[in-house]
């Protein structure tokens, strides 16, 4: 079994954590590559070099090469992990070196053993994400036209509002006057979205949230819709121009560009502990029933 490990810098308070987890690794007899700005911070921050397979690079198709990756750092950086994977159908395995982790959920060092023994002896349980698919006549983001969490289209270089025509299959639903909108995924549903006032919508629910941004008007409200439905936008703003977002992936766009958003046609396979839901993570990173009084 081959696995790749993905990051770029991990804090020297996680030192004990990772080092840890290539031991496990290495008595599983597990190959590792390493991708190669990690490696480097690894033997320059915590001086450790571990024992690898080889190290690659963010141009390499590595996802040819291995069974499943490792994602360390928070939940950026499992983001990033997905435009590694791509359509491929290697399962991201998250490990939170960051902050809140929705999506980097495994923490614990007892944990890192309970995951390996699990994909070494297949008794894993995958969890499929939706992911959003974004065209537009400018043909923006090639081959990484694709979202986790969000679509964001949002004002650029303008303290105005931009205004945007929204429709779904072609019916129209709303104009937006707004600083933007988030189209999200429910796994987007507790990030930008829910900062915004989104609601928290269940990974399998098979549904996509519309949320605007500051909008002008008190009574424009998220909307959930079913995720066959395809949405279509039409910006207008004063300086003809507007930035559209694929996660942490932005580009600067024409007011004359239409954008096209649907479910893609792919998931992403993530590894799921025994212990682990979705209503304990929201419960346990939201400090929901905790009286801080106490």
């Amino acid at each position: 079994m081959i696995v790749a490990i993905y990051g770029k810098k991990i804090d020297k308070s996680f030192k004990k954590e990772i080092i840890k987890l290539f031991e496990i690794l290495e008595n599983y007899k597990i190959k590792v590559i390493v991708f190669q700005e990690l490696y480097s911070n690894l033997e320059r921050e915590i001086n450790f070099k571990p024992p690898i397979l080889s190290t690659y690079n963010s141009k390499e198709e590595i996802y040819k090469k291995i069974d499943f990756l490792f994602s360390i750092g928070g939940d950026g950086t499992f983001l990033d992990a997905v435009t590694q994977v791509k359509d491929s159908g290697v399962p991201i395995i998250g490990i939170n070196a960051g902050r809140l982790g929705f999506l980097a959920t495994i923490s614990e060092i007892n944990e890192f053993e309970e995951v390996i023994k699990s994909i070494t002896e297949k008794s894993y349980e995958i969890e499929k994400r939706t992911l959003l698919e974004i065209k537009t006549s400018a043909n923006v983001f090639n081959n990484f036209n694709f979202a986790l969490n969000e679509v964001t289209i949002h004002k650029h270089d303008t303290s105005s509002m931009i205004t945007i025509h929204s429709y779904i299959n072609d019916e129209y639903l709303n104009s937006y006057w707004a600083d933007g909108l988030i189209i999200s995924t429910p796994t987007g549903s507790t990030a930008y979205s829910l900062s915004v006032g989104g609601p928290i919508v269940v990974p399998n629910s098979e549904n996509f949230i519309i949320t605007p941004l500051a909008p002008h008007s008190m009574t424009v409200r998220p909307i959930v819709i079913n995720d066959k439905n395809k949405i279509k936008l039409k910006v207008e703003s004063r300086n003809n121009s507007f930035l559209v977002s694929l996660d942490h992936r932005a580009e600067i766009l024409d007011n004359s560009v239409e954008i096209e958003i649907k479910k893609a046609d792919f998931k992403i396979n993530t590894i799921k502990l025994a212990n682990q839901s979705f209503y304990k993570t929201i419960r346990n990173k939201l400090m929901w029933g905790i009286d801080k009084r106490n």
